[in-house]
Protein backbone atom coordinates (compact mmCIF):
# COMPACT_ATOMS: atom_id res chain seq x y z
CA UNK A 1 0.00 0.00 0.00
CA UNK A 2 1.10 3.57 -0.53
CA UNK A 3 2.61 4.59 2.80
CA UNK A 4 5.52 6.85 3.62
CA UNK A 5 8.26 5.98 6.06
CA UNK A 6 6.64 8.10 8.75
CA UNK A 7 3.06 7.02 8.12
CA UNK A 8 1.27 4.46 10.24
CA UNK A 9 0.89 1.20 8.37
CA UNK A 10 -2.67 0.42 7.26
CA UNK A 11 -4.82 -1.74 9.49
CA UNK A 12 -5.39 -5.37 8.62
CA UNK A 13 -8.27 -7.79 9.11
CA UNK A 14 -7.22 -11.42 9.53
CA UNK A 15 -10.19 -13.75 9.74
CA UNK A 16 -9.69 -17.16 11.30
CA UNK A 17 -6.79 -15.86 13.37
CA UNK A 18 -7.23 -17.96 16.52
CA UNK A 19 -4.79 -20.71 15.59
CA UNK A 20 -2.66 -22.16 12.82
CA UNK A 21 -1.90 -20.18 9.69
CA UNK A 22 -4.29 -17.35 10.58
CA UNK A 23 -2.54 -16.79 13.90
CA UNK A 24 0.87 -16.83 12.18
CA UNK A 25 -0.33 -14.27 9.63
CA UNK A 26 -1.67 -11.97 12.34
CA UNK A 27 1.57 -12.10 14.32
CA UNK A 28 3.72 -11.56 11.24
CA UNK A 29 1.74 -8.52 10.10
CA UNK A 30 1.70 -7.14 13.64
CA UNK A 31 5.50 -7.43 13.70
CA UNK A 32 5.52 -5.31 10.53
CA UNK A 33 3.59 -2.59 12.39
CA UNK A 34 0.03 -3.14 11.18
CA UNK A 35 -2.87 -2.72 13.63
CA UNK A 36 -4.88 -5.95 13.50
CA UNK A 37 -8.56 -6.84 13.62
CA UNK A 38 -8.64 -10.44 14.85
CA UNK A 39 -11.46 -12.87 14.24
CA UNK A 40 -12.61 -16.24 15.45
CA UNK A 41 -15.89 -18.11 15.23
CA UNK A 42 -16.27 -17.44 18.95
CA UNK A 43 -14.31 -16.06 21.87
CA UNK A 44 -11.74 -18.65 22.89
CA UNK A 45 -8.54 -18.93 24.87
CA UNK A 46 -6.66 -19.32 21.57
CA UNK A 47 -8.10 -16.07 20.21
CA UNK A 48 -7.26 -14.25 23.43
CA UNK A 49 -3.72 -15.62 23.22
CA UNK A 50 -3.32 -14.33 19.68
CA UNK A 51 -4.59 -10.91 20.77
CA UNK A 52 -2.15 -10.86 23.67
CA UNK A 53 0.80 -11.72 21.42
CA UNK A 54 -0.21 -9.11 18.82
CA UNK A 55 -0.24 -6.51 21.60
CA UNK A 56 3.27 -7.57 22.61
CA UNK A 57 4.39 -6.56 19.11
CA UNK A 58 3.48 -2.99 20.02
CA UNK A 59 0.45 -2.50 17.77
CA UNK A 60 -3.22 -2.05 18.48
CA UNK A 61 -5.64 -4.92 18.04
CA UNK A 62 -9.26 -5.80 18.58
CA UNK A 63 -11.24 -9.03 18.54
CA UNK A 64 -14.53 -9.52 16.69
CA UNK A 65 -16.05 -13.01 16.94
CA UNK A 66 -18.47 -14.14 14.22
CA UNK A 67 -19.75 -17.46 12.93
CA UNK A 68 -19.48 -17.16 9.15
CA UNK A 69 -21.88 -20.05 8.63
CA UNK A 70 -24.51 -17.36 9.17
CA UNK A 71 -24.67 -14.92 6.27
CA UNK A 72 -25.89 -12.11 8.52
CA UNK A 73 -22.86 -12.62 10.76
CA UNK A 74 -20.55 -11.91 7.82
CA UNK A 75 -22.24 -8.55 7.26
CA UNK A 76 -22.20 -7.69 10.97
CA UNK A 77 -18.52 -8.58 11.17
CA UNK A 78 -17.70 -6.35 8.21
CA UNK A 79 -19.66 -3.41 9.63
CA UNK A 80 -17.85 -3.68 12.95
CA UNK A 81 -14.44 -4.19 11.34
CA UNK A 82 -14.57 -1.06 9.19
CA UNK A 83 -15.18 1.03 12.32
CA UNK A 84 -11.77 0.02 13.66
CA UNK A 85 -8.53 1.91 13.10
CA UNK A 86 -9.97 4.36 10.54
CA UNK A 87 -11.01 1.48 8.31
CA UNK A 88 -8.72 -1.48 7.48
CA UNK A 89 -7.31 -1.54 3.96
CA UNK A 90 -5.89 -5.05 4.00
CA UNK A 91 -8.11 -8.14 4.35
CA UNK A 92 -6.77 -11.66 4.74
CA UNK A 93 -9.52 -14.27 4.44
CA UNK A 94 -8.10 -17.13 6.50
CA UNK A 95 -11.40 -18.34 7.99
CA UNK A 96 -12.38 -21.81 6.85
CA UNK A 97 -14.62 -24.63 8.02
CA UNK A 98 -12.68 -27.14 10.11
CA UNK A 99 -13.92 -30.43 8.72
CA UNK A 100 -10.74 -32.40 9.41
CA UNK A 101 -10.21 -32.23 13.17
CA UNK A 102 -13.27 -30.74 14.83
CA UNK A 103 -16.23 -32.90 15.88
CA UNK A 104 -16.12 -35.20 12.88
CA UNK A 105 -17.73 -38.34 14.40
CA UNK A 106 -21.26 -37.61 13.23
CA UNK A 107 -20.51 -35.40 10.24
CA UNK A 108 -21.82 -36.44 6.84
CA UNK A 109 -20.38 -35.64 3.43
CA UNK A 110 -23.34 -33.38 2.81
CA UNK A 111 -22.85 -31.50 6.09
CA UNK A 112 -19.15 -31.00 5.40
CA UNK A 113 -19.95 -29.68 1.93
CA UNK A 114 -22.51 -27.27 3.38
CA UNK A 115 -20.01 -25.94 5.91
CA UNK A 116 -17.31 -25.44 3.30
CA UNK A 117 -19.75 -23.68 1.00
CA UNK A 118 -20.98 -21.31 3.70
CA UNK A 119 -17.65 -20.43 5.30
CA UNK A 120 -14.93 -20.90 2.68
CA UNK A 121 -16.83 -19.91 -0.47
CA UNK A 122 -19.80 -17.71 0.40
CA UNK A 123 -18.08 -16.11 3.41
CA UNK A 124 -14.92 -15.32 1.46
CA UNK A 125 -16.79 -13.87 -1.51
CA UNK A 126 -19.21 -11.75 0.51
CA UNK A 127 -16.53 -10.37 2.80
CA UNK A 128 -14.08 -9.73 -0.04
CA UNK A 129 -16.76 -7.94 -2.07
CA UNK A 130 -17.83 -5.77 0.85
CA UNK A 131 -14.24 -4.93 1.74
CA UNK A 132 -13.25 -4.19 -1.86
CA UNK A 133 -16.20 -1.86 -2.39
CA UNK A 134 -15.42 -0.03 0.84
CA UNK A 135 -11.75 0.40 -0.06
CA UNK A 136 -12.54 1.39 -3.65
CA UNK A 137 -15.05 4.03 -2.56
CA UNK A 138 -12.58 5.48 -0.06
CA UNK A 139 -9.84 5.56 -2.70
CA UNK A 140 -12.08 7.29 -5.26
CA UNK A 141 -13.25 9.93 -2.78
CA UNK A 142 -9.75 10.94 -1.68
CA UNK A 143 -8.13 13.99 -3.18
CA UNK A 144 -6.37 13.09 -5.37
CA UNK A 145 -7.92 9.62 -5.89
CA UNK A 146 -5.67 6.74 -4.85
CA UNK A 147 -4.90 3.62 -6.83
CA UNK A 148 -3.48 0.47 -5.21
CA UNK A 149 -5.15 1.58 -1.98
CA UNK A 150 -5.90 -1.86 -0.55
CA UNK A 151 -5.11 -5.54 -0.78
CA UNK A 152 -7.21 -8.67 -0.30
CA UNK A 153 -5.89 -12.20 0.12
CA UNK A 154 -7.96 -15.34 -0.41
CA UNK A 155 -6.90 -18.88 0.45
CA UNK A 156 -7.02 -21.69 -2.09
CA UNK A 157 -5.31 -25.09 -2.24
CA UNK A 158 -2.41 -26.13 -4.44
CA UNK A 159 -4.12 -29.37 -5.53
CA UNK A 160 -7.58 -27.91 -6.16
CA UNK A 161 -7.16 -27.78 -9.93
CA UNK A 162 -5.23 -31.05 -10.37
CA UNK A 163 -7.53 -33.26 -8.31
CA UNK A 164 -7.14 -35.26 -5.11
CA UNK A 165 -8.61 -38.73 -4.60
CA UNK A 166 -11.11 -39.41 -1.84
CA UNK A 167 -13.96 -37.63 -0.12
CA UNK A 168 -11.81 -34.91 1.39
CA UNK A 169 -10.44 -34.25 -2.09
CA UNK A 170 -13.95 -33.95 -3.53
CA UNK A 171 -14.87 -31.48 -0.79
CA UNK A 172 -11.81 -29.27 -0.76
CA UNK A 173 -11.25 -29.13 -4.52
CA UNK A 174 -14.85 -27.98 -4.92
CA UNK A 175 -14.58 -25.26 -2.28
CA UNK A 176 -11.05 -24.04 -2.86
CA UNK A 177 -11.37 -24.23 -6.62
CA UNK A 178 -14.26 -21.79 -6.28
CA UNK A 179 -12.16 -19.44 -4.16
CA UNK A 180 -9.32 -19.54 -6.66
CA UNK A 181 -11.70 -18.75 -9.51
CA UNK A 182 -13.41 -15.88 -7.69
CA UNK A 183 -10.04 -14.24 -7.02
CA UNK A 184 -9.50 -13.39 -10.68
CA UNK A 185 -12.97 -11.87 -10.98
CA UNK A 186 -12.53 -9.83 -7.81
CA UNK A 187 -9.21 -8.50 -9.09
CA UNK A 188 -10.73 -7.48 -12.43
CA UNK A 189 -13.76 -5.90 -10.78
CA UNK A 190 -11.92 -3.69 -8.30
CA UNK A 191 -8.65 -2.81 -10.06
CA UNK A 192 -6.78 -0.50 -9.92
CA UNK A 193 -7.92 0.46 -6.42
CA UNK A 194 -7.65 -2.96 -4.76
CA UNK A 195 -5.32 -5.85 -5.50
CA UNK A 196 -6.72 -9.34 -4.92
CA UNK A 197 -4.47 -12.40 -4.85
CA UNK A 198 -4.90 -15.99 -3.75
CA UNK A 199 -2.39 -18.03 -1.77
CA UNK A 200 -2.71 -21.79 -2.38
CA UNK A 201 -0.88 -23.68 0.37
CA UNK A 202 0.36 -27.21 -0.05
CA UNK A 203 1.16 -29.53 2.82
CA UNK A 204 1.33 -27.22 5.86
CA UNK A 205 1.91 -28.59 9.36
CA UNK A 206 -1.17 -27.25 11.11
CA UNK A 207 -3.12 -29.12 13.80
CA UNK A 208 -4.15 -31.82 11.33
CA UNK A 209 -0.59 -32.23 10.09
CA UNK A 210 0.72 -32.71 13.61
CA UNK A 211 -1.79 -35.53 14.15
CA UNK A 212 -1.41 -37.18 10.74
CA UNK A 213 -0.40 -40.84 10.55
CA UNK A 214 2.79 -42.20 9.00
CA UNK A 215 1.32 -42.39 5.49
CA UNK A 216 0.44 -38.69 5.41
CA UNK A 217 3.72 -37.70 7.06
CA UNK A 218 5.58 -39.55 4.30
CA UNK A 219 3.39 -38.16 1.55
CA UNK A 220 3.64 -34.56 2.73
CA UNK A 221 7.41 -34.56 2.91
CA UNK A 222 7.90 -36.49 -0.32
CA UNK A 223 5.54 -34.49 -2.53
CA UNK A 224 7.48 -31.28 -1.89
CA UNK A 225 10.72 -30.58 -3.72
CA UNK A 226 11.98 -29.20 -0.40
CA UNK A 227 11.37 -32.59 1.27
CA UNK A 228 9.54 -31.12 4.25
CA UNK A 229 6.20 -29.91 5.51
CA UNK A 230 5.52 -26.24 5.07
CA UNK A 231 4.95 -24.18 8.20
CA UNK A 232 2.35 -21.54 9.04
CA UNK A 233 5.19 -19.00 9.06
CA UNK A 234 6.05 -19.89 5.46
CA UNK A 235 2.55 -18.81 4.47
CA UNK A 236 2.56 -15.77 6.74
CA UNK A 237 5.76 -14.41 5.23
CA UNK A 238 4.43 -14.81 1.70
CA UNK A 239 1.21 -13.01 2.60
CA UNK A 240 3.22 -10.27 4.30
CA UNK A 241 5.00 -9.71 0.98
CA UNK A 242 1.84 -9.85 -1.14
CA UNK A 243 0.08 -7.12 0.85
CA UNK A 244 3.15 -4.87 0.86
CA UNK A 245 4.19 -2.10 -1.51
CA UNK A 246 6.88 -4.44 -2.86
CA UNK A 247 4.11 -6.51 -4.48
CA UNK A 248 2.27 -3.53 -5.99
CA UNK A 249 2.30 -5.05 -9.51
CA UNK A 250 1.02 -8.49 -8.45
CA UNK A 251 -2.72 -8.75 -8.93
CA UNK A 252 -5.26 -11.47 -9.77
CA UNK A 253 -2.77 -14.28 -9.16
CA UNK A 254 -3.03 -17.71 -7.56
CA UNK A 255 0.32 -18.48 -5.96
CA UNK A 256 1.06 -22.06 -4.89
CA UNK A 257 3.11 -22.25 -1.71
CA UNK A 258 4.23 -25.85 -1.53
CA UNK A 259 8.01 -25.87 -1.88
CA UNK A 260 7.62 -27.07 -5.46
CA UNK A 261 5.29 -29.98 -6.18
CA UNK A 262 6.64 -33.36 -7.26
CA UNK A 263 4.59 -35.85 -9.24
CA UNK A 264 1.97 -37.18 -6.82
CA UNK A 265 2.83 -40.36 -4.89
CA UNK A 266 -0.73 -40.79 -3.73
CA UNK A 267 -2.21 -44.24 -3.34
CA UNK A 268 -5.87 -45.07 -3.66
CA UNK A 269 -7.30 -43.97 -0.29
CA UNK A 270 -10.92 -44.03 -1.33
Amino acid sequence: MATSANETRPAVVVTGSSTGIGRAVALHLAAQGHPIVLHGRQFSSELVSTCRDVTKAGVESCVIPADFEEESAVVRFFQEAIRQFAGPRIWVNMAGANILTEGRADASFERDLEQLWKVDVRGTLLLSRLAAEHIRDAARSSNPPHTNWGSIITIGWDQALTGFAGESGLLFTTAKGGVMAMTASLAKTYAPYVRVNCVAPGWIRTEWGCQANAYWQHRATNESLMNRWGTPNDIAKAIGFLVSEDASFINGQVIALNGGFKNSIEQDNR
